[in-house]
């Protein structure tokens, strides 16, 4: 097992889009989906629910968004929906903070993982039977990553961030926050 701490696996999550055929273990899965089910929520809510899906033909209509392609290859896609009429408010952020939770989760179990906002909503909710008093927030794919040729990595053109000063004010918008790297 990989042992990162929080912010290592923080640094080195990256958007997987190319997976190989290898299963993810039960275990390593349960997991992942206990790390959204301790995610905080407003007024304690949880108004999450999560269906994993690894159906080959469910997958294959789930790709069928624009940027959706690559689900195919995922062994496992959870989608993540929101109880909108249990917590009209704070359904969607409660729900991404569980999944970002996975996505860490994933990240530290030597999985990768990609989120999709890319999706046909009410195709998703008609495939996968969702009730109505849920929205999908997003899906994320799950997976062993494979190695494929990334030109724009070789080039070093992946993974920029901004620097910390160019997001960040102290006390107010526009005045200036120092890392301390200067």
């Amino acid at each position: 097992m990989i042992s990162l701490d929080v912010f290592e696996a923080i640094q080195s999550r990256r958007s997987v889009r190319a997976y190989d055929s290898r299963p993810i273990p039960h275990d390593i899965l349960i997991k992942i989906l206990e790390s959204a089910r301790l995610a905080p929520s407003a007024i304690n809510y949880q108004p999450w629910h999560f269906i994993v899906v690894t159906d080959e033909n469910k997958r294959e209509i789930l790709s069928q968004a624009r940027y959706a392609k690559f689900l195919r290859e995922a062994p496992i896609v959870i989608i993540g929906c929101g109880d909108y009429k249990k917590s009209p408010k704070w359904y969607m952020m409660d729900t991404t903070i569980a999944m970002q939770n996975m996505v860490l989760t994933a990240t530290n179990e030597g999985l990768g993982s990609c989120w999709i906002g890319s999706f046909h909503e009410d195709r998703v909710m008609e495939l996968l039977k969702i009730p109505d008093n849920l929205k999908v927030v997003a899906l994320l794919a799950l997976g062993y990553p494979r190695k494929k040729f990334d030109i724009l990595a070789k080039l070093g053109g992946t993974h920029r961030r901004k620097e910390l000063e160019s997001i960040v004010s102290y006390e107010e918008f526009g005045k200036r926050f120092s890392s301390g790297s200067d």
